[in-house]
């Protein structure tokens, strides 16, 4: 069975599992699909082509499954979906995808984010991801899983973040943020390795040194990257190691140090191609 409070507004063909718990003031659209035991509070829309999982908890006031705010999205059909076991706190927006892209925005599962955070149009945000109060998200970001944002972070459309790094608050990001590092700064720049999210997440001795060795040729020798690549490649490189290089060779190829601006399609104009 469902618990939905008196003065919710529950489309007659939203679809709900059971378990599902909706408070007082809450709008529910035509288009949601709700998993079991999802906890919804006071306060809280949910609208468009919406899917949420199981067992997820949304705070008062959050705005989920709005409309993009990109101004050239005419109403199409597109669509979020939204994982397991998530909790967004007072006043996230998620918004819908755009034609841009894959038609859609998509959140993993486990996730944490916090008050007044903001996930815009067409993101893919991986699992066990922590973003800090009033985190912001440009068009298009992707976050890979474990990666943990400090407060008011603000990362520009198309930037992808790395799996278990870490980025300081009040951060402005421009450019991708490799997997593992620790990242801060106005704009931000990589200051070293998250030794303390690796730890917590039981990377072993060998492999967080690995990485600091790694960290150190890269960032800290007279080696160009490309160099640094190559040499890390030639002593047998551990799974993460090759991870790194695979995540900033595709950076470096991409435009703007951003990996996702090959997906970017810009209006073909004089002397410049349509897809950057």
């Amino acid at each position: 069975m469902t618990n939905i409070h008196s003065t919710a507004q529950v489309h007659p063909k939203a679809r709900m599992g059971e378990g599902v718990s909706i408070g007082s003031y809450t709008i529910i659209g035509e288009n949601v699909t709700i998993g079991k035991n999802t906890k919804i509070s006071h306060h809280v829309s949910i609208i468009g082509r919406t899917t949420l999982g199981e067992n997820n908890d949304i705070f008062p006031y959050a705005s989920i499954g709005t409309a993009p705010q990109d101004v050239s999205f005419k109403g199409e059909p597109t669509q979020l979906f939204i994982g397991n076991n998530n909790i967004f706190r007072e006043f996230v927006t998620i918004n819908l995808g755009t034609p841009k892209e894959h038609g859609r925005t998509q959140i993993g599962d486990n996730n944490f984010l916090m008050a007044y955070c903001h996930v815009a149009h067409d993101c893919v945000l991986g699992n066990h991801i922590i973003a800090g109060n009033a985190m912001q998200l440009g068009g298009h970001v992707r976050i890979h899983n474990y990666a943990a944002l400090g407060g008011m972070v603000g990362i520009h459309h198309f930037v992808t973040v790395g799996q278990y790094s870490f980025i300081g608050g009040a951060a402005r990001v421009i450019r991708d943020i490799p997997p593992y590092m620790i990242a801060e700064g106005h704009p931000s720049r990589v200051r070293g390795l998250n030794i303390i999210g690796l730890e917590r997440h039981g990377f072993s001795a060998e492999k967080i040194k690995a990485l600091k060795d790694a960290h150190k040729l890269i960032w800290h020798s007279s080696h160009t990257k490309a160099e640094a690549f190559k040499l890390l490649e030639k002593k047998k490189p551990t799974p993460e190691i090759k991870v790194l290089i695979r995540f900033m060779r595709q950076t470096q190829a991409g435009h703007q140090a951003r990996a996702s601006e090959a997906f970017r399609k810009i209006p073909a104009r004089p002397g410049r191609n349509a897809e950057v």
